[in-house]
């Protein structure tokens, strides 16, 4: 036992000498952490630190459309069009005698509208009051009045109406259009389905857009904001709630929105409006050229240069390219046209061409178009010369160059004659004629009465149905 006990205290001695010596010469402090694994999953990929914070780009979660839907909603108004309608029964006409088989209704269309001043012009769009006998307006705040319609371009979709209120109303301003950019945010307010003060938001989705099958080549902006019946002539504006654009049109095949709207750019609109307060008819301005269709690449090459009367347009020669218009790039016809009827006769064009591959900047000066058509009677209308006003002591009135389907030939009006009033009203110029003829809808029964003089000089009355 005592030998057991011996060799057990030389092991437990050995044991501390060890582990003493351990200590002493090798051992470092030791510091255990317990690390537990992160669930989730990171994946290394390339990063590229374009954002930055403090430069002018916004985050879309930031951006506030408070003021400017607060500052829209009160200058977009609720327009209804009343009219009349005649509908003819030439059966009721052959048994009960004259005027028996005739039916008046009342029609009534509604849509939107933007006040532009304080004292109560506003833009709206030329189908929400086309052929109207009365057209009321509802403001924000309820109070009702009747508009008078200042003026109306049918191809750009563009009316003027004024009405007479007591205090100063809100208005939206209009801004410059061209400065707006794809993606850029915007707002629509309008009237859908009767729904006052309505506001929806999307951002633009392209410039210079083109509706094909629309008969007009346009430049609409288009945005994925909700736009549906009862938007048209309502207000796009930017976040500083500031007019980009009058809403026209959706492309659907419901007849709601399903994600596209179309507006008519705010230069157009304003160049329009300030053309119906000076003028009483829009001025367009050409460049003198045909453009060739064939062309599919970026720009717009000239076909054939041609000069109007008296114009002095020798900058541009056939093949051009033309690339930018005041230092907006054109891509397509419809950007070139969008550019073109925001200006005026007269007007001075920047523009860059592409000639012999050698890029050339020109100054234009713009034309004046004398020749217009009518698609209802296919008819082709132009300006008097001062010679032709002197001879028969006119004022104004508009020469038939052509006439296409032959539609007033019916009743002898032939090519040559010189068209002096429109339903009963003198006509200044081409242009003049061509949109009272136009809004006035043969179709529906109405008749249009024209006085021309003909070829023998002779004054003429006729009732066209």
């Amino acid at each position: 036992m005592k030998k057991f006990f011996s060799l057990l205290g030389m092991a437990i001695l050995g044991g501390a000498i060890t582990l003493g010596g351990y200590k002493m010469f090798i051992d470092e402090n030791v510091v255990v952490q317990t690390m537990q694994q992160d669930s989730s999953s990171i994946i290394k990929t390339n990063y590229n630190p374009a954002f930055n914070a403090n430069s002018s780009a916004i985050n879309a979660a930031s951006i506030d459309f408070t003021l400017a839907a607060e500052n829209t909603v009160h200058s977009v108004v609720h327009v209804k069009n009343t009219a009349i309608r005649t509908q003819s029964n030439p059966w009721a006409e052959l048994f009960y005698g004259n005027g028996n088989g005739i039916r008046k209704f009342e029609q009534v269309g509604t849509g939107s509208g933007v006040i532009i001043s304080a004292d109560g012009y506003i833009v709206t769009n030329n189908h929400v009051i086309d052929n109207a006998n009365n057209i009321e307006i509802t403001l924000n705040n309820n109070k009702k009045y009747e508009a008078e319609i200042i003026g109306a371009d049918k191809n750009n979709d563009i009316a003027l109406l004024k009405i007479n209120a007591d205090e100063d109303l809100p208005y939206t301003p209009f801004a410059n259009s061209d400065n707006i950019k794809i993606g850029e945010w915007v707002l629509a307010v309008g009237n859908p389905y009767n729904l006052t003060s309505t506001v929806t938001a999307g951002i633009v989705s392209a410039k210079g857009r083109d509706l094909e099958g629309n008969g007009n080549i346009e430049s609409f902006i288009q945005t994925d904001a909700a736009v549906n019946p009862g938007n048209s002539g309502g207000a796009l504006v930017n976040t500083r709630g500031e007019l980009v654009g009058i809403n026209t049109a959706i492309s659907s095949k419901t007849g709601s929105f399903i994600g596209y709207s179309f507006a008519v750019p705010s230069n157009i609109a304003k160049k329009i409006v300030d053309d119906l307060l000076e003028f009483g008819v829009v001025q367009e301005a050409i460049l003198g050229i045909s453009i060739d269709p064939q062309f599919k690449e970026d720009g717009v090459k000239v076909g054939e240069v041609f000069y109007e009367e008296g114009a002095n347009n020798s900058q541009l020669k056939s093949g051009d390219i033309i690339k930018e218009v005041n230092n907006v790039k054109i891509s397509k016809f419809s950007e070139l046209k969008g550019q073109l009827t925001s200006k005026r006769p007269g007007d001075n064009l920047d523009v860059v061409i592409e000639r012999d591959g050698e890029l050339i900047s020109k100054t234009i000066v713009l034309n004046k178009k004398s020749t217009f058509i009518s698609k209802s009677l296919g008819l082709s209308l132009k300006d008097l010369t001062d010679k032709e006003l002197k001879k028969h002591n006119l004022k104004g009135g508009a020469k038939i160059i052509d006439n296409i389907n032959r539609t007033l030939a019916y009743y002898g009006v032939e090519k040559g004659f010189i068209i002096t009033e429109v339903n009963k009203k003198p006509v200044k110029n081409a242009a003049d004629a061509i949109a009272a003829i136009e809004n006035t809808n043969i179709n529906a029964g109405i008749p249009l009465y024209l006085e021309v003089i003909n070829l023998k000089g002779e004054t003429e009355r006729y009732a066209i149905r």
